[in-house]
């Protein structure tokens, strides 16, 4: 049997296909997905709930003149494949390899750049009244899911496309609304005739007709108000026309057919549209459709089974396992205690609360602004929440963090999961911000575990704390070593040192204190004694400390999985500096001034310089740069200020 799919090598291939023939090929594609991504590792779920969508997309709109942008993007292999980039399909999300979400960088069917969400709309918007202006030719289609649809940037995209009246196509994928059948078929089939281009074209020359007089326009007012009843009576579209939005839905999302009609009748409607496509996550591979949320994003996979693939050798829990384990065992010891999450119950380890005290666990969905202002409310009130955001998608409430819990000085902890390079979903997810704009936040305590042991303590210690605490941690695996069962408060500010020596002193922060034991015991063997702290802190810094190794070692190697630029080790120059010890050379091992692409976390802290052999390197360049005279000489003048 001939494969459709090898004969697809732009959206343009789909426009010679049959019906028949579209949803043979949507088949193809969700094999060759499943396949890809059981290898892997991926986005399955949302991908496969969306390729005939996608195909419909593609064949009535003409990209790239046509422009359609995927919300979050997650959703886009199906896009992948069928734009240029099945022949790489097999490299996704592996280093050099083809992204797991939009990127103009691969092609220019890829509008925009993608990873978080919600922004979809905001993006079309922009494009279209940029079309506008410069009087140039293109649809624009925004598909965005009914969860990125809880966040507020979607709704304030919608209001002013509804003020500005630009010819807009926002299509709502929904698998999570439940809709009678029944209401469902009546409505798709209203709103597919109502759009036609025939109804469409009576509908205007009514609407000019009538509007001739007063009366007439009275007898407007009259049909417009009995469509939209019907419509609000079948559909949720009330919200959706309120906003000026043309309704059109719901629409079954894996009916080729039906899709295809629609998409062409709104191309001739004017204005804002909204089309609501109804969609089943996973859809074709039972496991996914069962699981939606486990096939949501996931490693490698045993297609029969839909089980994850076993490591050769059983790991230690995760710093999420431990995370949640550690919330639910001080939720119960404090009854004022509660866990927020945006939309990410089991990512974050916050499930474990939700299913032990569910009474004080708050999924406020994609919202990560409200998430911050809400728990502050909480904590004006006397309660102790912990709010669990990924770092990178804690960006996004920047400024509540500061105006709405700094400012007050609020007992807010934030856990910080995926803090660093988080490996294949690249640059849009890698958390390598934090350290700094966190840090430069006054009444912020920002800290970061050596290990999953010490992670349990540093939870412990935030919520002790009367003020705003961060915990930053990383994804993936923790050290394996045991749990302390009696949790300890650590005293702010307060670093660890680990191994003593006069050589130089290494400062490491999270989980690379780690990296620099290893990197200690190569110096070692190679003669250089070399000190290691584990800072734990990186603000408040353990300055007193600092001081004493800046005049014992007189050399200092600092080690972040952050950006250089305001991290950790910008923290120790400035302290240095503050201090009057200008004389001490130190070199800042972290990310540097550039986006890190997707590949595994072991290749990308290789590539930026954060492996061992890396760290040996650079601890045996400062050796070499600074000699033992000078050292002594730095010791010298390392005074600080009077």
């Amino acid at each position: 049997m001939s494969c459709l799919l090898d004969k697809i090598n732009s959206p343009e291939d789909l426009k010679g296909l049959s019906q028949k023939e579209l949803v043979e090929l949507a088949k193809e594609i969700r094999k060759t997905i499943v396949t890809t991504v059981a290898e892997k590792g991926g986005h399955l779920a949302p991908s496969l709930g969306v390729v005939e969508l996608t195909l419909a997309l593609h064949y009535c709109f003409d990209s790239p003149k046509d422009k359609i942008i995927w919300d979050v993007g997650h959703q886009s292999y199906a896009h992948k494949l069928i734009t240029g980039r099945r022949d790489r399909f097999s490299t996704l999300r592996q280093q050099d390899g083809i992204s797991g979400f939009p990127k103009r960088a691969e092609s220019k069917h890829d509008i925009l750049d993608t990873g978080h969400s919600s922004t979809s709309i905001s993006a079309a918007l922009g494009i279209t009244t940029a079309l506008s202006l410069l009087k140039k030719e293109g649809k624009v289609v925004a598909v965005i899911g009914d969860g990125s649809m809880t966040a507020g940037m979607a709704f304030e995209a919608l209001n002013n496309a509804g003020h500005l009246k630009k010819d807009l196509i926002v299509v709502l994928n929904d698998n999570e609304m439940s809709i009678s059948p029944n209401v469902g078929a009546l409505s798709s089939f209203l709103s597919r005739k109502l759009t036609s281009r025939l109804a469409t074209k009576l509908k205007r020359d009514l609407e000019s007709f009538l509007k001739r007089s007063e009366v007439g326009e009275n007898i407007w007012q009259v049909l417009k108000k009995s469509e939209d009843s019907l419509k609000s009576l079948l559909t949720p579209g009330m919200l959706f026309e309120a906003l000026q939005f043309e309704y059109v839905g719901p629409i079954p999302g894996h009916h080729i057919d039906t899709l295809i009609e629609t998409f062409e009748n709104i191309k001739n409607v004017p204005g804002p549209v909204l089309v609501h496509v109804l969609t089943k996550k996973g859809k074709g591979y039972a496991p996914a459709e069962e699981h939606p949320d486990l096939f949501h994003g996931l490693g490698p996979f045993d297609i029969k089974t839909g089980k994850p693939q076993k490591s050769a050798a059983p790991k230690p829990p995760s710093y999420t396992e431990i995370f949640g384990q550690t919330v639910v065992r001080l939720a119960r010891e404090d009854s004022k205690i509660v866990g927020i999450t945006a939309a990410m119950p089991a990512g974050t380890g916050l499930k474990a609360l939700q299913e032990a005290i569910p009474e004080r666990f708050f999924d406020v969905g994609i919202a990560e602004q409200h998430a911050v202002t809400f728990a502050a409310g909480m904590a004006l009130e006397g309660l102790k929440p912990i709010v669990a955001i990924y770092s990178t998608f804690l960006q996004r409430a920047f400024d509540q963090i500061i105006h709405d819990v700094c400012l007050t000085n609020l007992p807010v902890v934030f856990a910080l999961d995926r803090g660093g390079l988080v490996g294949d979903d690249g640059p849009t997810h890698h958390g390598v911000f934090d350290l700094s704009y966190l840090r430069m936040i006054p009444n912020m305590v920002v800290m970061a575990p050596k290990d999953e042991n010490e992670l349990q303590h540093m939870l412990y210690t935030a919520v002790q704390h009367n003020g705003p605490a961060a915990v930053r941690y990383p994804r993936g695996n923790g050290v394996g070593v045991s749990l302390d069962w009696q949790l300890k408060e650590l005293e702010l500010g307060k670093a660890e040192v680990l191994k003593d020596g006069d050589d130089l002193a290494i400062w490491a922060i999270g989980h690379h204190v780690h990296t620099a034991l290893l990197a200690q015991e190569e110096l070692e063997r190679q003669g250089i004694n070399a000190a290691v702290v584990n800072a734990r802190f990186v603000k408040p810094l353990d300055k007193e400390l600092l001081e004493t190794h800046a005049k014992k070692c007189g050399r200092i190697v600092t080690i972040e999985e952050n950006v250089l630029m305001g991290g950790f080790g910008s923290a120790v120059l400035e302290a240095l500096a503050d201090m009057g010890i200008n004389d001490v050379p130190v070199k800042r091992l972290g990310l540097p001034d550039r986006f890190i692409e997707h590949g595994s976390q072991e290749i990308l802290r290789k590539e930026v310089g954060l492996d061992v052999d890396s760290v040996v390197s650079a601890c045996k360049d400062i050796m070499d740069d600074v000699s033992t005279d000078q050292v002594k000489s730095a010791k010298v003048h390392s005074l600080p200020m009077q």
